[in-house]
């Protein structure tokens, strides 16, 4: 009985969770509510009555964009909430009492870092499993009625290069082929160009009014179309007309715009496929920001600990803490903290860092300044 006692929450730890606890329910409901009505309110009046977006549909998109805004409510929450809790206890002398009963800081603040990993924990599987799908089907709600959506226009205008692996090592990748389409619209490319190279010489030359892929094969069926091939060494180029013809061509691009959209409306797996797609289209822009963001991805839940960390090392070092001073810190560490992200994530999409370091750097120097914070305390 002992053994289970001993491994018990203790008084202190109960009172400083559910304080932290409520505060935290309170805030993220806060923040979600603003950020959502701020964020889309007015974006979708303006659809409404430029692009004559039904009002439920409008309705619906401002639901499925709540889980978004609540994902990034909960950091936001957490350093509030220990500022505040922690604020108040110092400015009580709660917290000096217990650290008169012999309780040191990092006992008292070590609830709230436990609280935090659980929320880093429900941030990951809710920007995992919830937020991408939401976006998702959000974009997919007002495409019919707007025409250059994001999602739209990727799949307009459709480029893709096709590589082979050279015979040597001064020769690693040599262009196949070039793939060019109007548009991808129910399952089908439309107005496509497709020329094949061989040996950097243009060698033929396919358009085709339709195109789809056919299920299960590494084939092309094309719908009203011709064939040029180009003879190089005497210049002759022997024309073929068709209604219908099956080719034999790879189908990675079909594959590339079925799953082609925003990286925020992929999680990690689904961005890691698509990043396997691209990673011989050639389109280094696209791989370096798919990169970036996939390990964004997973450092983005740990700033919970690391406003954790903050907020309770400020409140327990200002007794003078109230609420609205409060909201003012935690402003300014989101806005320090979201800019660092948008620096270092940019470098890492220019090639000036690597996409980890891009990613986590900004989280290093948090945890270093929450844990600087700590020990210059007390």
């Amino acid at each position: 009985m002992d053994r289970i006692l001993s491994h018990r929450l203790s008084l202190v730890d109960r009172y400083i969770i559910n304080q932290l606890g409520l505060f935290f329910l309170f805030s993220v409901g806060l923040f979600s509510c603003l950020g959502v009505t701020i964020g889309t309110v007015s974006d979708l009046g303006y659809k409404v009555t430029e692009y004559n977006l039904p009002i439920p549909i409008a309705v619906l998109i401002f639901c499925y964009k709540i889980p978004e805004y609540a994902a990034y409510a909960l950091p936001i929450s957490i350093l509030l909430s220990s500022l505040i809790i922690f604020g108040r206890l110092n400015s009580d002398r709660e917290l000096i009492a217990l650290l008169s009963f012999g309780i040191s800081l990092k006992r008292i603040i070590a609830p709230a870092l436990v609280f935090s990993l659980f929320i880093t924990g429900i941030t990951f599987l809710f920007n995992e499993l919830i937020v991408p799908a939401a976006n998702y089907q959000a974009n997919l709600l007002q495409n019919p009625f707007i025409a250059k959506t994001e999602l739209n226009l990727q799949k307009k205008d459709i480029f893709y290069p096709e590589y082979e692996s050279g015979k040597n090592q001064e020769s690693s990748r040599i262009l196949k082929r070039i793939y060019f389409a109007e548009e991808y619209r129910d399952r089908t490319l439309k107005k496509v160009t497709i020329i094949t190279l061989e040996r950097g010489e243009i060698s033929q030359i396919i358009t085709a009014k339709l195109a789809k892929k056919e299920q299960g094969r590494q084939v092309w069926n094309l719908i009203e179309g011709e064939i040029n091939q180009i003879n190089n060494l005497n210049g002759n180029i022997n024309t073929e007309e068709f209604h219908h013809k099956k080719i034999p061509l790879s189908t990675t691009l079909f594959e590339i715009v079925q799953k082609e959209r925003s990286p925020d409306d992929m999680n990690i797996r689904q961005a890691k496929e698509y990043l396997n797609l691209i990673k011989d289209s050639g389109r280094k822009i696209d791989i370096a920001k798919f990169t970036v963001r996939i390990q964004q991805k997973y450092a983005f839940p740990f700033i919970c600990l690391i406003f954790a960390s903050i907020g309770s090392a400020l409140g327990t070092k200002y007794s003078q803490v109230n609420r609205s001073q409060a909201f003012g810190f935690c402003v300014a560490i989101v806005f320090i903290y979201y800019f660092l992200g948008f620096t270092f994530g940019s470098l890492g999409i220019t090639g000036v860092l690597s996409p980890f370091w891009a990613a986590w750097i900004p989280n290093f120097l948090g945890i270093g300044t929450g844990i600087w914070l700590l020990t210059i305390n007390y």
